[in-house]
């Protein structure tokens, strides 16, 4: 796992997290340098997501620990704001429920926080995961799939999509393990009901578009979240409106 570190030490600390199968950069770095002069900006990088390393993603509460770890050798165990981009606000409910850390404004963005049993889990993935690797390590889709999805591209997808290298060679270097672990992993690990931190506001940027469903998901595991209603799809803000995003950070964080 890296983390890497933008902005003066000095100013208030916001962690990034990128979603599933996303390079930090590729997710983030539109809108790394519209935080930094406000934040000192830390954005982590997974493992078995990074070129920089031979690692393999193992599972959500191993990788969790180590960001607990670094933020207590780093920043005495307080954060200003956690920012995790879908599977993201995953690892930043499990940081806010573990109370290992303090986070003063935790905020999920368009997280789905899907939750299966084992078997039903493990089949997902075994459907799944093949196919996901295969695109995101090449940056291509099958042959089978080029005309469908062609047929369906806007500016939004295409910004989308291009977090996961799709359009720009791929990732090359993650392993297929690395996406099963992720994927499964974040299935089956449970996020508690009704969680409240003291000094903890947990923000929750509904992407209205997903469906009121996630709604319904974000006040089931969090007690009183405050709600950010966008009118948009999945992560719309942050991929095709960054100036917007980052000054809705700013106006949430500062």
């Amino acid at each position: 796992m890296k983390f890497y570190t933008f902005g003066e030490a000095e100013n208030p600390v916001i962690l990034l997290l990128p979603g599933t199968c996303c390079h930090w950069k590729l997710n983030f770095g539109e809108v790394i340098p519209l935080l930094e002069q406000h934040f000192h900006v830390v954005c982590v990088s997974y493992d078995g997501f990074d070129e920089t390393e031979d690692t393999i993603f193992p599972d959500m509460i191993t990788e969790t620990e180590k960001i607990e770890n670094y933020i207590k050798e780093n920043f005495g165990g307080h954060i200003r704001a956690a920012y995790g981009c879908s599977i993201g606000g995953s690892f930043v409910g499990l940081l806010v429920q573990r109370k290992n850390i303090h986070i003063k404004h935790a905020i999920l963005g368009c997280s789905d926080l899907d939750q299966d049993p084992v078997w039903k889990a493990k089949l997902k993935c075994k459907i799944a995961i093949p196919l996901l690797h295969k695109i995101v390590s090449t940056g291509e889709y099958p042959k089978v799939l080029q005309g469908l999805m062609e047929k369906k591209r806007t500016p939004y997808r295409d910004k989308f999509m291009a977090m996961f290298g799709i359009g720009n060679g791929g990732l090359p270097f993650m392993k297929q393990e690395s996406v099963y672990n992720q994927f499964y992993s974040d299935l089956v690990t449970p996020l508690e009901e009704g969680i409240c931190v003291p000094g903890t506001t947990v923000h929750c940027f509904y992407a209205a578009k997903m469906g009121e469903e996630y709604l319904t998901r974000y006040q089931k595991h969090f007690k009183d979240p405050m709600i950010h209603r966008f009118d948009m799809e999945h992560e719309e803000l942050l991929v095709l409106y960054p100036n917007q995003w980052a000054d809705k950070i700013k106006e949430v964080c500062l």
